[in-house]
């Protein structure tokens, strides 16, 4: 007998709170649900392109183990048994990472990073890796070492990236737990025009090998109750990370605040990032009812001013190419010729730079920083598109297919790398062509948790969703 919260449903779109339900009074056996979900995978995968080191027999042998656990009562953690999947970027060891690019060498890495290293503690089930462009350099599934991914909703567009295949798994329903990275956009760009719940948490939150400035790994889930519940078992420091966050003893449970705690918050509205692509109005208007919504509930919601300028825009831009042009110069001739002509391009445009551009452009960084902050300061949390456009054409690279504009649609979110801030993109609507649309919610710095309770108050005051894309008959 199956839990009545999602008991008519097939198990691979049970939440993972439920399907641990399922375990504790053995209504329903991780092996049982993992065999469920990679059949499920089997209709999707032809059609989304999502998956890298898919191995059903160990996953299988995971789910064996987390069933023997739960037989005797000692589950590792709250999500024991329940299946995931891993960015190709978060290193397993003894797997290859080739990082979306053929420029790689495909040797096998000797440890895990620190999301998947707690995720196997967890006693969770890896179903595997998902797909992303060369570097995580783009906010599509395009790739020169994966097949191209595409998005659910509709196979034309692209599932959004870098964490590409991981928006398009959740959406599909790959199982319910998936985990991304997101330096620009990449946790909450998929998860705008895939239609799922993101949280990219306060820098160092949730350690990452390698660290950099503003690189976070974050869950990317159907459920504001599940991305809770990976930050359980995800937001312990870690030495691998020299940005990682001193434990912090958060409760993670308390993420379901009831909505009347909405009365009196103060939510600063953005419908202009200042630069980038102008945003389309079907994507306004689902922003603006997603506003009034939050404003009848009791918040109090005003416009914003932008804050980040063409400067500041450019000038990260133009470091990020500084940055992948000596990485790709330090190739042999051979492996760099692999690199998608696209990326290429874009990180060669800096071969010119002087030394004063180069640090002009880094001090932008900072810059976005300080400004983001100070424009953030007059309130709680900060609501906003997560992305001005719709789901672009799968085959693009970007919205604008211009490797010397290569970030024009990542205004509304970049900010918030920058200035450290916990941001997640929730699901607020559909364009009249059936696309997803995501609404940004940004908190003050390591508010982690209140960006969740936001996120939860408008899951419930949005209303009943459309049901989840089916594969292809």
């Amino acid at each position: 007998m199956r839990l009545a919260t999602e008991h008519h449903l097939p198990l691979h779109d049970w939440s993972a709170a439920s399907l641990v339900a399922a375990y504790r009074c053995r209504a329903l056996s991780p092996v049982e649900v993992t065999r469920a979900v990679l059949e499920h995978m089997e209709q999707w995968e032809p059609h989304l392109r999502a998956s890298y080191l898919l191995r059903p027999e160990a996953a299988l042998a995971s789910a064996r183990a987390s069933e023997a656990r739960w037989m005797q009562h000692q589950p590792l953690s709250a999500i024991d048994g329940v299946p995931y999947t891993l960015k190709d970027n978060i290193a397993t060891a003894g797997d290859p990472m080739p990082l979306g690019t053929q420029a790689t060498s495909g040797a096998p890495l000797p440890q895990d990073a620190p999301p998947a290293a707690r995720l196997r503690e967890a006693g969770g089930v890896l179903l595997c890796k998902t797909t992303m462009p060369d570097y995580g350099m783009l906010s599509s599934g395009l790739s020169s070492f994966h097949p191209l991914a595409r998005n659910p909703w509709d196979l034309r567009k692209t599932p959004g990236g870098s964490s590409a295949g991981a928006g398009a798994a959740a959406a599909a329903g790959y199982g319910p737990l998936h985990v991304g990275t997101d330096i620009g956009g990449s946790l909450r760009l998929p998860a705008s025009w895939c239609g799922i719940y993101s949280l990219k948490p306060s820098l160092g939150r949730i350690p990452i090998n390698p660290p950099f400035t503003g690189r976070a790994a974050g869950p990317m889930t159907r459920s504001v109750g599940d991305a809770a519940l990976m930050m359980q078992a995800l937001s312990w420091p870690d030495e691998q990370d020299c940005m990682s966050l001193p434990f912090a003893a958060i409760d993670w449970d308390n993420w379901d605040r009831p909505l009347q705690l909405l009365a009196g918050v103060r939510i600063g509205l953005l419908l202009d990032a200042g630069c980038g692509l102008p945003v389309e109005p079907e994507v306004q208007s689902a922003v603006l009812r997603a506003a009034r919504l939050l404003e009848d509930a009791g918040a109090i919601v005003s416009p914003m001013a932008p804050f980040l300028t063409r400067t500041m825009l450019d000038g990260m831009d133009h470091g990020w190419r500084m940055r992948s042009h000596q990485e790709l110069a330090a190739l042999p001739l051979e492996q760099r010729e692999r690199v998608l002509p696209y990326i290429r391009q874009w990180a060669d445009s800096a071969a010119g730079f002087s030394g004063t551009q180069v640090y002009q452009a880094m001090s932008q960084y900072h810059a976005t920083r300080v400004a983001t902050v100070a424009a953030c300061n007059a309130f709680d949390y900060v609501i906003s598109p997560t992305a001005p456009v719709l789901a672009f054409e799968a085959e693009l690279p970007s919205p604008t297919n211009d490797p010397l504009r290569p970030l024009e649609h990542i205004a509304f979110t970049v900010p918030f790398n920058m200035s450290e801030q916990p941001a997640a993109s929730i699901h607020c609507g559909f364009s009249s062509g059936g696309l997803p649309i995501g609404l940004q919610i940004a908190g003050r710095r390591f508010d982690d948790l209140g960006v969740l309770q936001l996120s939860r108050a408008f899951e419930l005051l949005r209303g009943p969703q459309r049901p989840w894309p089916t594969p292809p008959v």
